[in-house]
């Protein structure tokens, strides 16, 4: 039946094309769009073609494209590290890229450039973050001679789209639903990233580097962002414990209700560095570093950022104001993937959903890390002693939990807020 309802939606795929804004299909290298100044359709620049280098060998034949979420190339986050990386990879290696840019927020417009890449002949789609996951259950059977490189999109993501109504009261009567159901495990690749351990890194570094009175400002309190509430909680309390200072540390702990800064919560971040003495936020959801970095740059206080080293974009707002940033390995995952496909091993990879972590000592080959460049390294708290805590998780010394059913037991304090939204 899925099969069946998905032809029908693929003979309706022109009357939505729409939603991305539009194209004549002849973009450079299989490009849908003209570059910078609108596509033919009167689109709002949704979509930009970017030719690659020369042909070689099986790359010549893959015509890759990234399709943006909710924001755009420029965030300092999951769509720019996907733009610069598939970019750059295609050409490195003589394959074309192309990307999408949704004309608004909603799971009907990025299905759309799902449609308008498949009308441009593109045969690689490369998809970053959870907001796909209703894009995969409506669209991988619709296409299957495409392959899609879901980053960021787990199981829980996959099921709640599959199911619809019912999922969570499902969930509370013991229901087990398989993500299988309801996408193209085909063609079909899925990468989740183990954000407790970046995050535990970012806070055992805070601590460590001498910071006390921490905050976590999450986006909205969906499962990446609370595992990296979640680890940063437990790496504080595990460099508090370590240095016999547990008593001194505590932790401000918020979510905003979105993934964008407002006057709302640049308000309440003013609140913590002027009125609590909050002395450094890890502002871990998109644009929401905004309101944080707002409200740090009347007091001189720090952000830790997230997802990508977004150090250049928040120092912006203040010199010096980016102490670290929690990664994830959108690059080599990216890399990984485009390089296996091109050399046939793709079949390494179609169908799994993977949970991407420490793969070795060397913080440079895994896919959660700080950056060693531009943290804040100091006498207190070394690169060399970043580098033996890497070890220490990586061998099992340190483990870092993934369970977000409830807030850490922890010796430090925290206080949770809620939502500043609701």
């Amino acid at each position: 039946m899925k099969r069946f309802i998905a032809a029908i939606l693929a003979g309706l795929m022109v009357l939505s094309l729409a939603a991305c804004g539009g194209g004549n299909g002849g973009g450079s290298n299989g490009g849908g769009a003209s570059s910078n100044g609108g596509s033919s359709g009167g689109g709002n620049n949704s979509s930009v073609s970017d030719a690659g280098g020369g042909a070689s060998g099986g790359a010549s034949d893959m015509k890759i494209a990234m399709i943006t979420d909710s924001g755009d190339i420029t965030d300092q986050s999951f769509n720019q590290t996907t733009y610069e990386t598939a970019k750059a990879w295609s050409e490195a290696n003589g394959a074309s890229f192309t990307y999408y840019k949704p004309e608004k927020d909603s799971d009907e417009a990025r299905n759309a450039c799902v449609d308008l890449a498949a009308a441009d002949g593109v045969n690689i789609i490369i998809v970053p973050g959870y907001m796909f996951a209703a894009t995969l259950v409506a669209q991988t059977d619709m296409y299957p001679d495409i392959k899609f490189v879901a980053l960021d999109v787990g199981e829980g993501d996959l099921c709640e789209k599959g199911v619809g109504e019912g999922y969570y009261e499902g969930l509370a009567a013991g229901t087990v639903y398989n993500a299988g159901d309801y996408y193209n495990t085909e063609n079909t690749y899925c990468a989740t990233y183990q954000e407790q351990i970046s995050g535990f890194m970012a806070g055992y570094t805070a601590v460590q580097l001498g910071y006390r009175h921490i905050g976590f400002l999450g986006g909205m309190s969906v499962p990446a962002v609370q595992r990296f509430g979640y680890g940063y909680i437990q790496g504080a309390d595990k460099a508090a414990a370590d240095l016999g200072v547990t008593g001194d540390v505590t932790v401000e702990y918020v979510y905003g209700g979105q993934f964008f800064g407002d006057a709302d919560i640049t308000a309440a971040m003013d609140t913590w560095y002027n009125s609590l003495g909050v002395e450094l936020v890890f502002a871990s959801g998109g644009g929401i570093y905004t309101s944080a970095a707002e409200a740090a740059a009347k007091v001189g206080g720090k952000i830790i950022g997230v997802d990508s080293d977004q150090s250049s974009k928040i120092d912006e707002y203040g010199a010096d104001m980016t102490v670290t940033s929690a990664m994830k390995g959108l690059d080599a995952t990216i890399n990984m993937v485009l390089t296996d496909i091109m050399d046939g091993k793709w079949s390494e990879h179609v169908g799994k959903i993977e949970s991407l972590g420490l793969v070795s000592d060397n913080p440079d080959e895994n896919y959660v890390q700080l950056p060693r460049a531009t943290t804040q390294w100091s006498a207190d708290f070394t690169e060399d002693d970043y580098l033996t805590l890497v070890k220490s998780i990586h061998s099992g010394e340190i483990t870092v939990s993934d369970d977000i059913t409830a807030m850490p037991s922890t010796a430090i304090t925290v206080n949770d807020y809620g939502s500043i939204k609701g």
